[in-house]
């Protein structure tokens, strides 16, 4: 659920952003930002453990990746420090529970 909520935020706040030539901004957050949630529901699904952990570990990299662009977008003025606060929190909040769901599941595929 979490993801998701994410993920609507991601797409509102792309949406929302006015700034000329931010279309490459937008379109690698979108895809980022949206690819987390993605990632975590195709995980309830993996045809193994194995893949499990590397639908988790992808979901995990794209909310780095995610924090990046954020970041970026927020530096060069194109989200207020509200947006980025709002929405940075969220992603940290999802990476920190992909990091435990990942260490957890590989130990207990030992």
């Amino acid at each position: 659920e979490l993801s998701f909520e994410f993920a609507v935020a991601i797409v509102n706040v792309v949406d929302s952003v006015t700034v000329p030539k931010s279309a490459y901004m937008t379109d690698q957050l979108a895809r980022a930002g949206t690819s987390i949630g993605a990632n975590i529901y195709e995980a309830q699904y993996a045809q193994s453990k194995k893949d499990f952990v590397s639908k988790l570990e992808i979901a995990l990299k794209e909310s780095n990746e995610t924090s990046y662009w954020l970041k970026l977008m927020y530096e060069t003025k194109r989200i207020d420090i509200t947006t980025y606060q709002y929405t940075e929190k969220l992603c940290g909040n999802i990476r920190r529970l992909l990091i435990a769901s990942c260490k957890t599941a590989k130990e207990n595929a030992k």
